[in-house]
């Protein structure tokens, strides 16, 4: 299954948990196809403080999405994930945004992510690596959604990034 998550941090070294959320997926069976730069984004919904870094990544991965989520969550606790509140700092954050063309509405996973297209800070980094892809409810592209997008956060590209 293709797939494609978000990363985010804002707490501890946010670069190293970056990183470390892309290693963290490989040895546990999730391959790496594509990972974009690394952005500094300004806090949506959130302490106005605290900038965050993300990124998006594409991925390969031989399960079912929700499967997926669950490793997702595990290397986040491995890094320390608290939550302590909705929309605390966080030293790492996985979302799982689109899963193939999969829509799946339940408790524990919602695909896609409800709120990819209406986030600067997700739109920015998928639109770098795959701009074209549809998604998969809306049927627009991410480039698409990212021209229509509302959100006036601030998003900056940095230099260097995670590789891919």
């Amino acid at each position: 299954m293709d797939a494609y998550v978000g990363l985010g941090s804002n707490l501890g070294d946010p670069d190293a948990e970056l990183r470390a959320a892309l290693e963290g997926l490989t040895r546990r069976g999730v391959r790496l196809v594509k990972c974009s730069s690394v952005y500094l984004t300004e806090p949506v919904d959130s302490d106005p403080a605290s900038w965050y870094k993300n990124a998006a990544a594409a991925v390969r991965f031989n399960g079912s999405p929700l499967d997926l989520l669950r490793i997702c969550l595990r290397v986040e606790a491995s890094r320390g994930r608290e939550r302590p509140y909705k929309n605390a700092p966080r030293t790492l954050d996985i979302d799982l945004l689109i899963a193939g063309d999969e829509s799946i509405d339940t408790e524990e996973l919602m695909l896609p992510h409800p709120r990819l297209h209406e986030r600067r800070f997700v739109l920015e980094p998928m639109v770098e690596i795959a701009p074209e892809l549809v998604h998969p409810s809306l049927g627009r592209t991410m480039r698409e959604l990212l021209d229509d997008c509302a959100d006036p956060s601030r998003v900056e590209r940095l230099p260097d990034g995670l590789g891919s």
